[in-house]
């Protein structure tokens, strides 16, 4: 096939596409479909490039990335050769036939190929199947799989945490390495075949989540989703993770991440604001992550069942047949049915959901007899103790029940320990007048789903099971609180899975359940599953990933960082940094300079305890101020008290406070208003309400200026600081609704001052004075680090069209740091903004020497 990739590092950073592909082995004849033929020899001189121009793709094409290929490989009964067929179970392929896209799987095959056969199947899967597959040694895939995902990442997103060997398995740096080396491998898989300027890349699950950062390295532009089929446990639990900063800025390399419900998400987003200082905000219903410019959307959706795979299941023969046999065996012997389907694993919670049938049979005499508790137990994902352990504890209980409550022609459960085919477990479905699912903690769980759907059913079943096909079907569900599907099934009994009586209850409650009741819960239950299927889950993802891509071609965009801290910087294509060169040139040539400064986060770190400025800082400021040629002004939201005890030393330096509401032009001059004194009364209304929430935030404070209040939570907990800023911020805002006040969220505060008062008024006070003395400037530079600065950058923005300034001027508007501002300019921190003031107050000092007369 065709593809746009880059092979390597080398040519993408020449930007030169590579030539044809050379070195796979074409089979010598494929005699039907999805057969790997036999190897020759004979055929080793064969070239590939014939067959490469055989495909073509639309521009709409998505790469779906997984752990596994949604294909089952297996070796001829000679030997000789391999075949294929598609996995119909797997969620990847049913995204292929729900949307309206050519998709290209890259993954990993089940079986293990032999090296000698690796290019031959490589070659058929990808002109049959349309698979990249990726094909790993088997000492790397047991530390990749069975080690790193399977004994840490798996445990841990279901909040084990290792506090003992067998809780999990403590961190291994060697297994860590794996898990980046297959990741690593993905990546250079999906290189060979990505178009990067018009594919999609989706990416799915835990076993990949440092796959972002491989891809967007080599390509800056890649449109990159991600989803997470597991839990995301909360920060307390994935902080102990000791990789958690690498995983994390990984998953943000990507421009979508997906999450089956807001807990998860909302876990996500507290691990980014704790860890990284990351804030999120929703803009019409998107929630939207801002990382060095770039917006990582963040998508809340569970997956959907493939409503055309249940139905034909339910539509087979074979179906109608089990179905016939499990009415004889239970409904025709006055049976009812609890079933149960999980995999034997530790976070199935099996042995509670049995422990709770146990209880109802001694609690509710009258059940015994009737009621029968089918598990249907599929073979664990994983291997090791834990598994061995969960089997013996259930097999043990299962003879423990039936010995005590089993009586002659009645079992009270059935554990079913052998894989079941699809058509058998949907005719289990369709008979069971209850499901119950009870994990104690899993991603999303489809059962409650596919059981609403065989408990539909269709004509023929009805026929079978002698209903009237006009009769409404009902249903009944158990479900834990903590699986991913509980949200979206309101009808279903939810239930707390370690609480035994409380299942207990609840499997009581749906034997006693009206029938009219069943079946309004089923009918509202099927109305929301029959529509948010696979396809819609898939359709809505994508529709998603191109809304957030369709910037990317406009944007600059750069790599910073190193290894798994690699990060993209995004920017306006007008957004560049200043050249120190540049501004000094223009600084030297030009005659009536204007130059604002904010001070905390511009001249002053934010992190820095001591906030005073040094004696270097004074000496820059007197060394601009002194140049006859300049005026220069500290624009600050901190009170005129302060500002002026720091800047005592600078004559000449202008003062603006408090945001602007004061303003002196001197030292010896006397401080004016920017707007008409008011009135601040309002102060006995807001700072009651402060005080309350700074009682209840702990680490908050007030600071109390002459015309303003600020509530500070810079050292309270990040995620309550800022859920108690936007209660307080409402809660200002009703108060204070009548007062000439406004009301506004900053970094770290919410900040009530005079209604007309910002930074952009000093800025318009300064120009309109330069103008009113015939002094225009033809030179402006101004400096700002947060939210509060943009106002002044806006108002130059209007000057430069305006008659405030010289034909010609010199406009420097610059911000601190890579991020979208309405500044032209940037620097990246407060060491470079100091270098550039020392390098304009040097050539301050030398054109004032150079007048000097001799």
């Amino acid at each position: 096939m065709v593809s746009r990739s880059y092979t390597n590092l080398l040519d993408l950073a020449c930007g030169e596409s590579p030539p044809g592909r050379i070195g796979r082995r074409i089979p010598r004849v494929v005699t039907s479909p999805g057969i790997v033929p036999d190897l020759d020899d004979s055929d080793d001189d064969l070239s590939i490039s014939s067959s490469d121009n055989s495909h073509h793709y639309p521009h709409d094409r998505t790469l779906v990335v997984a752990n596994q290929l949604p294909v089952r490989a297996t070796r001829r009964h000679d030997g000789h050769g391999w075949t294929f067929a598609w996995d119909q179970d797997s969620l990847l392929l049913q995204i292929k036939e729900s949307i309206d896209m050519e998709v290209i799987y890259v993954g990993c095959l089940r079986e293990e190929i032999p090296l000698q056969d690796q290019d031959e199947v490589a070659q058929v899967l990808l002109e049959t199947f349309h698979c990249v597959p990726t094909f790993l040694p088997q000492d790397l895939i047991s530390r990749f799989y069975h080690g790193f995902c399977k004994q840490q990442l798996w445990p841990l997103f279901h909040y084990m945490l290792p506090l003992s060997p067998d809780l999990g398995g403590r961190f291994d740096r060697s297994l860590w390495q794996a898990y980046v080396s297959v990741n690593k491998i993905f990546a250079d898989k999906i290189l060979e075949v990505i178009n990067p300027d018009e594919d999609f890349v989706w990416v799915h699950d835990y076993h990949l989540m440092v796959l972002p950062t491989f891809l967007r390295k080599r390509f800056n532009r890649v449109k990159l989703g991600f989803f997470l089929h597991s839990p995301f446990p909360s920060s307390e639990i994935y902080r102990t993770l000791p990789v958690r900063e690498e995983i994390l800025r990984s998953l943000l390399n990507s421009d979508l991440i997906g999450f089956h419900t807001f807990d998860y998400a909302r876990h996500f987003l507290s691990c980014c604001s704790r860890m990284l200082g990351l804030t999120y905000e929703s803009k019409r219903g998107y929630i939207g992550v801002e990382y060095y410019g770039r917006t990582v959307s963040i998508k809340i959706l569970p997956v959907g069942i493939h409503m055309g795979q249940l139905n034909s299941a339910l539509g087979l023969p074979e179906t109608e047949k089990k179905v016939a046999e499990l009415i004889e065996q239970f409904c025709n012997r006055g049976r009812i049915m609890l079933l149960g389907v999980d995999d034997m694993d530790i976070f199935k919670g099996i042995s509670l959901k049995l422990l709770a049938f146990e209880q109802l049979l001694v609690q509710h005499p009258e059940w015994r007899g009737s009621v029968v508790l089918v598990q249907i137990a599929n073979p664990a994902r994983g291997r090791g103790k834990d598994v061995k352990d969960v089997q013996e504890e259930s097999f043990a209980m299962v003879k423990r029940i039936n010995e005590a409550f089993g009586s002659s022609g009645y079992e009270p459960v059935i554990l079913i320990d052998k894989p079941l085919r699809f058509y058998e477990r949907m005719a289990y479905y369709v008979v069971a007048e209850c499901c119950l699912v009870t994990a104690v903690r899993d991603g999303m769980n489809l059962i409650p789903y596919e059981y609403i759907i065989a408990r539909q059913g269709n004509a023929k079943l009805d026929e079978i099971y002698g209903l009237s096909s006009s009769k409404p079907k009902k249903s009944m569900l158990v479900v834990s609180e903590f699986i991913g599907c509980s949200p979206s099934l309101s009808g279903a009994i939810r239930v707390n899975p370690w609480n035994i009586d409380a299942v207990t209850d609840a499997m009581d409650s749906a034997l006693e359940m009206s029938e009219p009741e069943k079946q309004l819960r089923h009918e509202k239950h099927f109305r929301y599953v029959s529509t948010h299927h696979v396809g819609y889950w898939a359709n809505s993802f994508l529709q998603d990933l191109e809304r957030n891509c369709k910037d990317h071609g406009r944007r600059r965009c750069w790599g910073i960082g190193f290894g798994l801290g690699f990060r993209v910087v995004a920017l306006d294509p007008n957004f560049r940094k200043l050249s120190i060169e540049h501004i000094v040139s223009a600084y030297r040539r030009t005659s009536t300079r204007a130059i604002l400064l904010d001070y905390d986060g511009t001249l002053m770190p934010q992190a820095s305890m001591d906030k005073t400025p040094n004696s270097k800082s004074i000496d820059i400021l007197n060394s601009l101020c002194s140049d006859k040629n300049n005026l220069v002004f500290l624009v600050s939201a901190r009170s005129r008290s302060t500002l002026n005890g720091w800047f005592s030393p600078c004559e000449n330096l202008g003062i603006a406070a408090e945001h602007g509401y004061f303003l002196r032009l001197r030292r010896d001059a006397e401080w004016q208003t920017c707007v008409p004194l008011s009135d601040c009364s309002w102060k006995q209304i807001a700072e009651p309400v402060m005080n309350l929430y700074t009682e209840t935030t702990d680490g908050s404070t007030i600071d109390n200026k002459e015309t303003s209040l600020v509530w500070c939570y810079e050292d309270a907990d990040p995620d309550f600081g800022s859920c108690q800023a936007k209660e307080l911020l409402n809660h200002l805002g009703s108060v204070l609704a009548n007062e000439p006040v406004s009301v506004k969220s900053g970094p770290n505060n919410v900040e009530v001052k005079p209604q007309g008062v910002s930074k952009g008024v000093v800025a318009d006070r300064l120009l309109a004075t330069m103008r009113e003395r015939g002094s225009i400037p033809d030179f402006v530079l101004c400096i700002g680090d947060d939210r509060s600065d943009e106002d002044m950058f806006e108002v130059l923005l209007r000057a430069v069209c305006g008659d405030s300034l010289a034909p010609e001027a010199e406009v420097f508007a610059c911000t601190v740091g890579k991020k979208p501002s309405k500044a032209k300019y940037y620097l990246d921190d407060t060491a470079e903004i100091v270098r550039l003031m020392q390098g304009l107050a040097n050539v301050s000092e030398q054109i004032s020497g150079s007048s000097l007369p001799s």
